[in-house]
């Protein structure tokens, strides 16, 4: 009921734990916090929470032009939501070095379990994408030492993500990702990567846990976990999945509604009323109010 059990320090814990255990771990990306919730109720270790999908949320492409406040807002809603730990993207930063230090703090404040900051210019683009533009490792390397100077809880993840595949090919991604890791990041995001021959690359010069991007309509193929961990990845990654499936049933439903003036030929694939309530967790909240939950759904199908 409320809020999650767990404090952002546990959770922080855990998604160490999680990433030290040898085993891939799956972190589907959550649109809201009710759809965090679904996420945690099937079975899911983790929630990411994608960039891309709070700035399309708020009808923006994802081209940098949502700020640390919005993020962080939104991120912390969907934390509070779940027991699980929930992996945030930062984008470049919000800034300068001082201002990641800014965004790092906010985020810590916001309850989520780590971020992960990107060596793109800003205004960014896409991961997947062409036309990406990257900075300097120097300056690269100064946004992550800036997060691992600024966090205040050790157990906080600092992730790097690199998208100079795409601009420069696997070999000075390999680079990068060295360069990352001794600016102090704890893990390491290669994102675009084309096969899994490049994934294993990057495990080939890095001794930190290793981030998979599946996004559909990517470069990259949609592996399969056990495909991953076959190359070293810890840790994938399902950033725009439910989004994308919701507006797609959304979109087939007005169409529905338009064309024949009522959604009925929809309704079998809703989620039904007695759902929905059973995953807001309704009948919990009669232990403080029995005027909450005294009522009887009609229709339990429905």
């Amino acid at each position: 009921m409320l809020y999650s059990k767990a404090t952002p320090e546990q959770k922080r814990l855990a998604l160490r734990g999680m990433l030290a255990s040898g085993t891939i771990q799956q972190f589907p990306g959550a649109f809201n916090p009710l759809s965090a919730r679904l996420i945690e109720e099937k079975g899911f270790p983790g929630v990411y929470i994608s960039g891309a999908v709070l700035a399309n949320d708020l009808g923006l492409p994802d081209i940098g032009l949502t700020t640390l406040t919005e993020v962080a807002t939104r991120a912390g809603q969907i934390a509070r939501m779940t027991e699980l730990p929930c992996l945030v993207d930062a984008d470049t930063g919000f800034g300068e070095p001082m201002n990641v230090a800014r965004t790092i703090q906010e985020l810590e404040n916001a309850g989520l379990a780590g971020c992960h900051i990107e060596d793109q210019f800003n205004p960014k683009r896409c991961g997947h994408l062409d036309g990406k533009n990257v900075v300097d490792v120097d300056t690269a390397a100064k946004r992550i030492r800036a997060a691992a100077d600024a966090r205040r809880d050790p157990n906080f993840l600092i992730m790097a993500r690199t998208d100079i595949r795409a601009v420069e090919g696997i070999e000075a991604a390999q680079e990068r990702a060295r360069a990352l890791v001794e600016a102090g990041a704890d893990a390491i995001f290669p994102e675009a990567m084309k096969d899994l021959s490049e994934f294993q690359a990057i495990r080939d010069v890095v001794d930190v846990p290793i981030l998979a991007n599946m996004t559909e309509f990517g470069k990259s193929g949609l592996f399969t976990v056990e495909q991953l961990q076959g190359v070293g990845v810890n840790m994938v990654i399902y950033p725009v999945t439910l989004l994308r499936i919701a507006m797609g049933a959304a979109e087939r439903t007005l169409e529905t509604i338009k064309a024949t003036g009522t959604q009925e030929a929809q309704v079998e694939n809703m989620l039904t009323r007695a759902r929905l309530y059973d995953l807001v967790d309704y009948e919990a909240y009669n232990h403080f109010d029995t005027s909450v939950f005294n009522f009887q759904i009609p229709g339990l199908s429905r």
